[in-house]
């Protein structure tokens, strides 16, 4: 930052869509009359719009904006959501389920599933998963509002419907909305920042500060400011995706559905209004007609759109702040859905940028810092992600061979390593997915630790067995006492018809 740096007044959002309108609504809400926040979209270009399942963060962010909940799921049909529930990863026919919250209680010295394992040890065979009131309130169709926020939980959306509603947002915040496709990017011949955006009919938009949020183009970014990309495909090969809608023929369930196929994975998200389909492949084990094909076989229910193919690499930006340019959303990097983060890596953007904004001028200090922090969020998202295709005994196909096979980063070796041998795992720098996280989806694709903390030792056989059975205990009630999901959601938040 310079002393003579111009005070950064004039925001201006390239691209709307969810991350656009996140960004508009949170900069808007947040600076008020200290900025002037310009959304430019075109009708015209269409928006990705698969973001439908999200995970617990979301639920601060909106609360960070004053949002009523209610109001809100109201508005974009949303359900509950409790988990994910995994078909056929760690082998044909098995499943497992990834739950919000805790599983058991923990000790300040070890986690929970020290405890389980000694357990294991003395006769104990209750599943991991009865120790987990999320877990088994998912399977068993239910959800209520808790005392205390007992339950963690986040949202099954409508991703179109939540962009519109925070437009409705942004706009009474005083943003600015102008339609016009994007025809070039003017640098300042000085500088090299982005002095103004292009549309079409020769109009000009002038700002300080320029947030891309064009999604995979990346006009921003890499097209005018040419950032760099990291290539994570090796890691994580799946790169192409199909969605489409379907009517739904069931009352909505708290959880949404991942199951394998020989080449990638298929999703599931039931909302108020409709059920989100769609399927992930690896095009060179599986052609786009075959894709389809798959998926339109394995859904339920009519379909409502016509299928929207995507391709994609996933990887992220080296650069997702460059010069006077932060790239929120795809245009920052793309992390497959398979644990629902895209809208989070959207909301850990926003409010990262709002918490450095540079009212006074851009600090090469927090760029960098800022630049540190999404590269880390996204690298421990993508070792998490890796997990689910590296810890798997299927060997039935060639894309599965060849995720079994596959090197994969020494972070996530250290990883499954530890918990393989201790049970132990450890978390750095606010990691996105917590210690029960790692715990479900690794012993869910079959990793097993081969010893446990000392400390559960400590408790003879009838003091763990009482612990033991008043946590099973515990959950039964409570899960007991809640409501059926679909009925719950259609007197707290039921959308019109």
């Amino acid at each position: 930052m310079t002393v003579d740096a111009p005070r950064i007044c004039r925001v201006v959002v390239a691209g709307g869509g969810t991350a656009g309108w996140m960004t508009a609504a949170a900069i808007a809400r947040t600076m008020g009359r200290t900025v002037q926040v310009t959304l430019v979209e075109s009708e015209a270009i269409g928006t990705v719009g698969v973001g439908e399942s999200t995970i617990p963060p979301l639920i601060a962010f909106n609360r960070l904006l004053g949002i009523n909940e209610a109001e809100f799921m109201r508005e974009t049909q949303a359900t509950f959501k409790l988990g994910i529930l995994f078909d056929d990863w760690k082998q044909l026919g098995h499943s497992y389920f990834h739950s919000f919250g805790l599983t058991g209680r923990d000790h300040w010295s070890a986690g929970f599933q020290h405890f389980w394992l000694s357990g294991l040890e003395r006769g104990h065979d209750a599943p991991y998963d009865e120790y987990c009131l999320e877990l088994v309130a998912a399977l068993e169709g239910r959800f209520g509002h808790l005392p205390g926020d007992q339950a963690n939980y986040a949202y099954q959306l409508d991703s179109a419907r939540y962009a519109g509603f925070l437009r409705r947002m942004a706009e009474g915040d005083g943003t600015v909305r102008v339609e016009g496709r994007i025809t070039a990017v003017e640098l300042d011949g000085e500088s090299g920042d982005i002095a103004a955006l292009m549309l079409d009919g020769g109009r000009r938009i002038d700002g300080d500060l320029f947030i891309d949020c064009t999604g995979f183009r990346a006009l921003l970014i890499d097209g005018a400011l040419h950032a760099g990309f990291d290539d994570w495909t090796h890691y994580l090969p799946c790169d192409a995706a199909i969605a489409v809608q379907t009517e739904s023929l069931a009352p909505p369930v708290p959880y949404t559905r991942a199951m394998a196929h020989d080449a990638g994975w298929q999703w599931r998200i039931p909302l108020q209004h409709r059920t989100g389909n769609g399927i992930v492949y690896c095009t060179r084990y599986l052609d786009h007609e075959a894709a389809l094909a798959r998926l339109l076989g394995n859904i339920e229910g009519p379909t409502l759109t016509e299928p929207n193919r995507l391709r994609f690499v996933t990887g992220a930006r080296r650069r997702q702040w460059h010069r006077n340019c932060v790239a929120i959303g795809l245009s920052g990097g793309f992390m497959e859905p398979l644990e629902s983060t895209s809208i989070h890596l959207i909301q850990r953007a926003v409010l990262r940028l709002i918490r450095m904004f540079p009212t006074d001028g851009i600090s090469a200090r927090d760029v960098a810092e800022f630049n540190d922090q999404q590269m880390v969020d996204m690298v421990q998202i993508r070792d998490f992600l890796v997990l689910h295709y590296k810890a798997t005994e299927r060997r039935d196909s060639a894309f599965w061979r060849q995720c079994a096979d596959m090197d994969v980063p020494d972070t996530l070796t250290q990883k499954i390593e530890l918990f393989r041998e201790t049970g132990r795992v450890f978390r750095r720098n606010e990691e996105l997915f917590g210690e029960n996280s790692w715990v479900q989806v690794m012993m869910g694709q079959g990793i097993v630790p081969r010893s446990h903390h000392p400390i559960a030792e400590k408790l003879s056989d009838d003091e763990l067995a009482r612990l033991l059975s008043t946590l099973r205990e515990t959950v039964r009630k409570s899960v007991a006492g809640m409501p059926n999901h679909a009925a719950y959601v259609a007197s707290y938040c039921g959308a019109a018809a």
